[in-house]
């Protein structure tokens, strides 16, 4: 229910209106701390599947380069919400849209950093930058590609997301990754911290509300962070080594060119997109009471991949809007875009600082692992509610069948496809790439006289 006493309801539903300094600002810090822990996830886990993260015996995150990505996670996110929030020229939905890194293009990432032939964080981050002038150029017609995503498309690429991401969960749970020859991995003490994460963000869930239950994950992220401290398995000792302020460094992983991460930075690209425009249209019926207008969907695409292609010059990683804070402004009622401008500056300052992001660096895999499970557990049931939109016809059964198991059935076994060119067996091998193209193919070109 909305706040009355910082406002008018008219005043409220206004993206331009500014509420009183002393509520703006802890409203704007609710929204950083409601995407705070998504938004660094996946710069953690990418850095560690390029192989600079697991630092300490314990399963603390490495140093120096993995606090560099969380600070170029919260830099960018600062910056990318800017463009929405403050806009230039078509730039921008000028609505109160969090942009922070997403997760839809992880398990694209994480192949392209961790071996198979390719370019490494240089190869990544041109693929970035490349796939965000890409992201960019689709806010022209991004209206006309919408038919081609159905709730059975969408909702299959949300699921195959998600079930391409769980076992990163379970393995940072059980202490980091089996084959770094840690004799600890899977052991009682790996797992306690992690239990302790899921447990609590479910009990704050389900047994609190309104931003407690926001921010149940960080919450319970904090919780298992205590547990893991008092046994020992937090090591405080980088913080010191950090430096008290660094400005980012262009190209710091070099420029490198790698078909494969540029066709799949491509491809995401246009998910992501469609999941912006989704949100766009969330934040207007939800804080506003009406539809998104074509101007502010094509700011928010352009902002999006604007966004995404500033980052990757600078190592950061594709940005998106955060559907999370969607669901905070329609909790809140407050739809004031100079709002989320003081969240974006709090994230831009934080970004600047990298004893901030050595502080994070601190937290346990495993306790990460327990957050991560949740959250990807939560994509995969983001993506099944999409799918009871579905009309559950012969055909869309036989589209959906045959997507799924393609795509699923590459990602576990990708020596199925050992004698593909390099560049093809990335892709093919992501699962979430050969499945979504099917889907989209098959959508389009089977007759609904299939019913």
């Amino acid at each position: 229910m909305a706040d009355t006493s910082i406002g008018t309801p008219e005043q409220l539903r206004d993206p331009n209106y500014l509420p009183p300094m002393g509520q703006a600002i802890p409203l704007g810090i609710q929204h950083v701390l409601a995407m705070f822990v998504s938004n660094v996830t996946p710069a953690i886990i990418v850095a560690g599947a390029a192989g600079i993260g697991f630092g300490s015996d314990q399963g603390a995150l490495g140093f120096p380069d993995m606090t560099y990505m969380i600070q170029m996670s919260m830099l960018f996110a600062g910056i990318a919400t800017l463009f929405q929030t403050i806009g230039m020229g078509p730039v921008g939905a000028r609505l109160p849209i969090v942009q922070g890194t997403s997760f839809a293009f992880v398990p694209v990432m994480i192949p392209a950093v961790a071996g198979l032939g390719t370019a490494g964080l240089g190869g990544l981050m041109t693929g970035v930058f490349l796939g965000g002038i890409f992201h960019f150029l689709l806010g022209f017609f991004i209206g006309r590609i919408r038919f081609a995503l159905p709730p059975l498309v969408t909702g299959l690429i949300v699921l195959m997301i998600g079930l391409a991401l769980v076992k990163v969960g379970i393995q940072y749970a059980a202490g980091g990754v089996p084959n770094m020859g840690k004799p600890v991995f899977g052991s009682l003490a790996m797992w306690t911290p992690a239990l302790v994460v899921v447990v609590v963000t479910l009990a704050i869930k389900f047994f609190t509300r309104g931003f407690m239950s926001v921010a149940a994950v960080l919450i319970g992220i904090i919780a298992g962070y205590v547990v893991a401290y008092m046994m020992g398995q937090v090591n405080f000792g980088n913080i010191g080594r950090a430096a008290t302020f660094a400005a980012p460094m262009p190209f710091k992983y070099g420029f490198e060119f790698n078909a494969a991460i540029v066709i799949g930075m491509c491809f995401m690209a246009i998910v992501s997109a469609i999941e912006t425009v989704g949100d766009t249209s969330g934040i207007t019926k939800g804080g506003a009471g009406r539809e998104a207008t074509d101007k502010e969907v094509a700011g928010a695409t352009f902002a999006d991949g604007l966004g995404t292609s500033i980052a990757g010059i600078f190592g950061g990683l594709p940005n998106t809007s955060f559907s999370q804070n969607v669901g905070l402004v329609a909790m809140t009622g407050v739809m004031s875009r100079h709002v989320v401008t003081i969240g974006a500056i709090f994230l831009i300052i934080c970004g600047f600082i990298p004893k901030i992001g050595a502080v994070i660096n601190t937290v346990p895999i495993n306790v990460l692992g327990g957050g991560v499970i949740v959250m990807f557990g939560m994509v995969c049931a983001s993506g099944v509610n999409m799918l009871s939109d579905v009309k559950w016809s012969r055909r869309n059964m036989v589209i959906f069948a045959i997507s799924l198991s393609i795509g699923l059935g590459l990602q576990l076994e990708p020596q199925a496809l050992q004698h593909l060119p390099a560049t093809a067996k990335i892709l093919m091998t992501s699962g979430l790439l050969p499945s979504a193209a099917l889907a989209i193919i098959l959508n389009l070109v089977l007759p609904e006289e299939l019913d």
